[in-house]
């Protein structure tokens, strides 16, 4: 019998194997590594933090040559002098190309990116990134040659991904304001390019720079520039001329910068800001004792990524989008006493009316107007048009063989100018009643041509993620 009592011992041992077993398989994690891929936000740039790179902002500084130009056309800012991004200059413009094809007047190479010129006077100004000098460079041009007059910028880290630079600058006779991919705040004279102030949003006001960089542009009001860190601040005014903040939005939600700019509304016998942030929209008071109250919030509709801007339409109504599947919100602004209120109409996804992944919707004559996003179902990337008080009901679309995709568009001369990712430049007239296109050419061989447009003077400019191309579209 003794030789055979160990094996009494096999039991209880192969029982406690099975009990440390089966409490090591309860406790691993086998996700614990696992990193969820949330729409929108895969390849994305790490978290900047300014905090061991010394930059200095406007320190360099490049004139090459000078030119009084005769032109005197203006557009700007982002979507133009009434923010509605509509052409109002009484030039007639083409319908057609000609049979030589599209007239470029001249091309610029930048460094790559979706970043957006301003016209002011027969000159164009824009935020670039030079990867050689590692360096954003706000760059001066003649409109009329396209040659260089001169730069001002500011040596600074960028990597790239889908682009670096993506905003628009602000000008004014005496100010432009530029923000730059690290949310780097550069004002300067745009005569002749001297420094006047800088502001880092990162180091100053604690501001989480958006995922692919900065893409909110900043706004110019009566010499004040209003701009949204999100981070200590919701928004901020800044004197133009002097640099000094002159108020500041609490931001008690920590709400975050999005790729939204802020745009004007007046309502109530009230002008205030709107802010579409990560987190929901706003309205913050632009006058008065209160400027820089939060009139009225709403967070019904908060998606993880928002690029296009909120669109003002009629009688305290605004319309916001977000792409990746997030869709689209229409609700209303209103006022009790001196309260303001804001309630939801409609929030749908983006199968279900009209959306936008990255340009921001055309409001014009009581219609909106825009491009849907890929998720749009059998709809997608077609260019549509619906009425504020149903956009999930579509009027007409530009049909299955005129699809585009996330480039920008512009309405001028009672034409809509849409730009492909590829380079190519449709014209189609303004109707309310159907698509009607007139002509597309290809202007440029590149790709992702996602910068929004400008026009001044019956130029255009456009461009793609590594060029800049300006067009005579003036009719003969």
């Amino acid at each position: 019998m003794r030789k055979n009592q160990p094996e009494k011992y096999i039991l209880p041992l192969l029982i406690l194997f099975a009990v440390i077993v089966f409490v090591a398989w309860f406790f691993y994690n086998p996700v614990g590594d696992f990193k969820a891929n949330v729409p929108g936000l895969d390849n994305r740039p790490p978290k900047s933090d300014n905090s061991n790179e010394k930059i200095l902002i406007g320190e360099k500084f490049e004139a090459f040559t000078t030119e009084i130009s005769p032109l005197k056309g203006k557009w700007p800012r982002f979507r133009g002098a009434d923010f509605d991004n509509i052409n109002k200059e009484k030039i007639k413009l083409i319908d057609k190309f000609s049979p030589e094809g599209p007239k470029i007047l001249w091309k610029v190479d930048l460094g790559e990116g979706h970043a957006a010129p301003v016209i002011y006077n027969g000159k164009v100004y824009l935020l670039d990134y030079v990867e050689k000098e590692k360096s954003d460079a706000l760059r001066c041009f003649s409109l009329g040659t396209g040659q260089e007059l001169w730069r001002r910028g500011y040596k600074v880290h960028i990597k790239r991904n889908h682009g670096m630079s993506r905003t628009v600058p602000a000008i004014t006779e005496n100010f432009i304001v530029t923000i730059g991919p690290r949310c780097q705040v550069m004002c300067t004279d745009p005569q002749t390019g001297n420094y006047l102030w800088g502001i880092d949003l990162v180091k100053e006001f604690g501001t989480e720079v958006p995922f692919w960089y900065t893409g909110q542009c900043p706004l110019i009001d009566e010499n004040l520039v209003v701009i949204a860190p999100g981070g200590s601040s919701l928004l901020i005014g800044v004197d133009c001329a002097t640099g000094n903040v002159v108020w500041k939005t609490p931001n008690p939600d920590n709400w975050k910068m999005s790729h939204s700019s802020v745009m004007p509304m007046n309502f109530g016998g009230k002008k205030m800001y709107v802010y579409f942030a990560i987190g929901g929209v706003c309205g913050i008071s632009a006058e008065g004792a209160d400027r820089g109250k939060i009139l009225w919030k709403i967070n019904k509709f908060a998606p993880a990524v928002v690029a296009p801007s909120p669109v003002i339409l009629d009688d305290g109504k605004i319309f916001v989008s977000a792409g990746y599947g997030a869709g689209s919100m229409v609700f209303e602004v209103s006022k009790n006493g001196e309260d303001f209120t804001a309630k939801e109409l409609q929030i749908y996804k983006p199968k279900d009316g009209l959306a936008s992944e990255q340009q921001t919707p055309v409001f014009f004559d009581g219609f909106l107007f825009g491009i849907l996003p890929k998720d749009a179902g059998a709809l997608r990337n077609q260019f549509v048009c619906c009425q504020p008080a149903n956009c999930t009901k579509i009027l007409w679309t530009s049909g299955k063989t005129e699809r585009f995709g996330l480039g920008p568009y512009i309405l001028a001369d009672g034409k809509f100018f849409i730009l492909d990712d590829d380079g190519t430049l449709t014209i189609a007239k303004a109707s309310t009643s159907k698509f009607i296109l007139s002509d597309k050419a290809k202007i440029i061989d590149g790709q992702d041509a996602w910068g929004p447009i400008a026009i001044a003077d019956g130029h255009l400019l456009m461009r793609d993620s590594k060029q800049l191309v300006c067009l005579d579209i003036r009719a003969k």
